[in-house]
């Protein structure tokens, strides 16, 4: 059958960790609880940035954006696998496969961009303390997240109109848990160069640009801090930036540590594996790393949930007046 413009009726096998029948429940079991704890968790942190006027500054306010950034994030995959184990079924349709693909892409750049937003913000509060409020005012912030929002839409946009042009071979198996552009691309019927050249060149600027920023960002940070003569002065300021340094060691690095294991070990499962890191480990944990080594998150969230426990005993007189 000539593939070339039956993509419609096409559909893709998402193959998952494991064809062991045993493992599903476990599996199901362990991607379900995480999904909970990551939107749970960045959810919180978004509610609580929101409503405590203290957290009203431009650190949380990239916090708040990146938090529901991790939860759309980990929203486009895992349900799905979710919803395949439970059905027993791997089939995932073309049209559900380059939707599931094009919303990866956004909020995967986006995470990469607003990791670097958060970085200049810190290089700005330590470097230049005297022109912070002037230089982070909330017309340059909200223009720092539209912008990331315009890039990562419009990278999508162009990099599944690139795959929109391919044409595969029926019943494709994907070795993965997700629809995932490297991936379509290797298994795609027809040439493929010029989409690995877009799709490597976009890597280069978009990855590579904001890891340079941020890496430079931070080197001016550590001179900042070099010169500052007290000990609890470089502590005090250290921790500024602690938790968001935590976060992009942790993704970049299981990021780059999946790419370069898949490049070496040519195991598209183990791969899949070692993706879950960075695509919903490190979304996981971010609430955790900025709760826990954050003293304003901290009482904020003390605050929060004094206030909630006050608000229940009067929602329930309320429901009981007659």
């Amino acid at each position: 059958m000539e593939p070339g413009n039956d993509t419609r009726l096409l559909e893709f096998l998402l193959l998952g960790f494991s064809d062991g029948p045993e493992l599903q429940p476990l599996i199901f079991g362990l991607f379900l609880s995480m999904y909970l704890i990551t939107v749970f968790g960045n959810l919180l942190i978004i509610l609580v940035v929101s409503s405590d006027s203290h957290l009203h500054t431009p650190m949380y306010f990239f916090l708040a954006n990146l938090s529901f950034v991790d939860i759309c994030f980990t929203s486009t995959t895992i349900p799905k696998m979710l919803w395949n184990i439970q059905t027993q079924s791997k089939v995932i349709t073309y049209e559900d496969c380059i939707t599931q693909m094009n919303f990866f892409l956004i909020f995967s750049v986006l995470d990469i961009y607003l990791l670097a937003v958060m970085a200049y913000d810190r290089f700005v509060a330590i470097c230049h303390p005297l022109q912070y409020t002037v230089i982070m005012n909330p017309r340059l912030c909200g223009l720092l997240v539209l912008v990331s929002w315009i890039t990562s839409v419009l990278h999508s946009l162009l990099q599944t109109s690139m795959v929109l042009r391919l044409y595969f071979c029926t019943e494709v198996e994907i070795p993965h848990f997700l629809c995932e552009l490297n991936q379509l691309i290797q298994l795609a019927c027809s040439d493929t160069f010029l989409n690995n050249v877009v799709m490597y060149l976009a890597a280069v600027l978009l990855a590579g640009g904001p890891l340079v920023g941020i890496l430079y960002s931070y080197s001016k940070i550590v001179s900042s801090i070099r010169g500052i003569s007290s000990a609890q002065g470089k502590y005090k300021v250290f921790s500024t930036c602690a938790s968001h340094l935590l976060v992009v060691s942790l993704f970049f690095c299981t990021s780059l540590g999946v790419y370069l294991s898949s490049a070496a070990t040519q195991s598209s499962h183990s791969s899949a594996t070692a993706s879950v890191m960075y695509t919903v480990v490190t979304p996981m944990l971010n609430p955790f790393i900025y709760s826990l080594r954050n003293k304003d998150i901290k009482g904020a969230l003390k605050r929060f949930s004094v206030m909630a426990v006050r608000k229940g005993p009067i929602v329930l007189r309320l429901k009981n007046f007659p």
